[in-house]
């Protein structure tokens, strides 16, 4: 994947269930606490709505508008309706994100794509490990002994995760 970006994406990729939302609802905070200013793209594996039935803004779409931007002082968010069927690119998605006020760049999922990314594994959930199939793999947080020679991190302590990503980007990666 090219990062059309000027600053640096990292994934956190697992199969469901792991934990990755969880993950990053604690790791986000910390780098917050360190400056960082933080976007994130997820991936979704089912049809959402960020909009309901019987809001303005889903009445509207439903009515033919093909971008809907609801604003208010607070926050703003672009609804786009796409007709394709296969799921979206990593690399499209990141083209639509406001580099200007952002130092990072997370990525829940897309762990088919090629970038930078952290596995999570937890081998009690009996799925294989993404690395060695996917080279694009940095490093893997588990709470298991894994034979690797990619950094481990212990995915129950999230300050060693918070160090490393802090780190991962201060070297200047994928910009």
């Amino acid at each position: 994947m090219n990062n059309p970006l000027n600053l640096p994406v990292l994934g956190f990729a697992a199969y469901s269930g792991t934990g990755k939302t969880t993950l990053l609802t604690k790791l986000i905070p910390l780098l917050k606490s360190k400056g960082l200013r933080i976007g994130l793209i997820k991936h979704a594996h089912h049809q959402f709505e960020i909009d309901h039935p019987g809001k303005d803004s889903y009445v509207l779409r439903q009515a033919g508008a093909e971008q809907v931007l609801i604003a208010s002082k607070h926050r703003w968010a672009l609804i786009t309706e796409t007709k394709d069927l296969e799921e979206p690119h990593l690399e499209t998605l990141l083209a639509q994100i406001n580099t200007k006020t952002l130092d990072l760049v997370l990525v829940e999922g897309f762990k088919h794509e090629a970038f930078p990314k952290i596995e999570l594994y937890r081998s009690s959930l009996g799925n294989p490990l993404i690395f060695p199939k996917d080279e694009s793999v940095i490093a893997i947080a588990t709470d298991e002994v894994i034979s690797t020679h990619l950094p481990r991190l212990d995915i129950n302590n999230i300050e060693s995760i918070k160090q490393f990503v802090y780190n991962y980007i201060q070297k200047g990666h994928d910009h």
